[in-house]
């Protein structure tokens, strides 16, 4: 696709492109988490999405923007997590193939989830241009269409529907928090927040051992992920050609966390908020935990950006 940015109509067109398929999630609040960080903190439950991710808004947008050719011809994708699930869940739904290319050592909980959503998995060795080069063969061999997880504008405006509904449930937000690995969410989130609501300052968290976004940031100048040794899997991957220039230009800050701060963060949801989220997920209230970001009397949205958990290998 030719434009850079999402603009504020693809924004607003993805939303309703998408309202029939997805959740509308819930925003939740803790009175004790509110006296514990002395601000007032809204929780938006993408935990709470179709196939447990935020990844759902992202993939039925783009499967939803295509023509009935392409449709007929299916989807192809490299992923070893929600984004697989996401896209082959959204496939099935429009009457596609979703080929999804998965790395040998992809978690078989979401293995076993992309095979009950209809995916045909193709399995590759664990490095990323084995996934590419794999990804290239589905395609030449089915001529499918690829959708790429996160630097695709159609995914980034997907994502950004997230925000743009907290954006509309809870007024007058100071700060948007929201976890950093190719950076779909936070550049849809900082595209919506800077469309939406102009006075909203958009922060990212990233795991201290994946800190490219961070390193990006800093520098002004793309840094790879190489080698990222994190138990928030979602976040190990490296910012995309298109999601990084938004960041650079739509985000206020980006902090790293420990991953004893990670583990945490997400336990303490889990016991306070009796919901279960992924490690990814827990990742900004860390932040918060850590005192990386000063929310003080604020009024603070923290998107939890999903709930996909094997629950026989839990990091407690």
């Amino acid at each position: 696709m030719t434009m850079n940015f999402p603009t504020e109509g693809h924004i607003r067109a993805a939303h309703e492109r998408i309202s029939p398929f997805i959740n509308y999630t819930p925003v939740l609040t803790s009175a004790t988490i509110d006296r514990m960080f002395r601000a007032s903190i809204f929780f938006k439950c993408e935990n709470f999405q179709k196939v447990g991710a935020f990844k759902a808004r992202g993939a039925t947008n783009a499967v939803r923007s295509l023509d009935q050719d392409s449709i007929n011809k299916g989807v192809a994708t490299h992923s070893s997590g929600n984004h697989a699930q996401a896209l082959a869940w959204a496939a099935a739904l429009a009457g596609a193939n979703a080929y999804i290319v998965m790395p040998s050592n992809s978690s078989p909980v979401k293995v076993a989830a992309v095979k009950g959503y209809g995916g045909r998995i193709t399995f590759c060795e664990p490095t990323l241009s084995s996934r590419e080069t794999t990804l290239l063969k589905v395609i030449e061999e089915t001529g499918a269409v690829e959708i790429h997880p996160y630097n695709d504008t159609r995914i980034i405006a997907g994502q950004a529907t997230s925000a743009l509904e907290l954006i509309e449930e809870i007024q007058s937000l100071d700060i948007i928090i929201v976890p950093v690995g190719g950076g779909g969410l936070l550049s849809g989130t900082a595209l919506s927040a800077f469309y939406f609501a102009p006075g909203t300052k958009v922060i990212a968290a990233e795991p201290a051992q994946a800190d490219d976004a961070y390193r990006s940031f800093v520098s002004g100048t793309f840094v790879p992920s190489v080698n990222p040794r994190t138990i928030a899997d979602g976040l190990r991957t490296s910012l995309g050609s298109l999601t990084f220039p938004v960041i650079q230009k739509h985000v206020s800050d980006i902090v790293t966390v420990s991953e004893k701060s990670i583990v945490k963060a997400m336990k303490f949801i889990w016991e306070r908020m009796k919901i279960i989220v992924e490690t990814s997920s827990a990742v900004p209230l860390a932040a918060i935990m850590e005192n990386k970001i000063n929310i003080e009397g604020k009024r603070v949205g923290l998107i939890l950006s999903g709930g996909n958990v094997d629950l026989n290998n839990l990091p407690w």
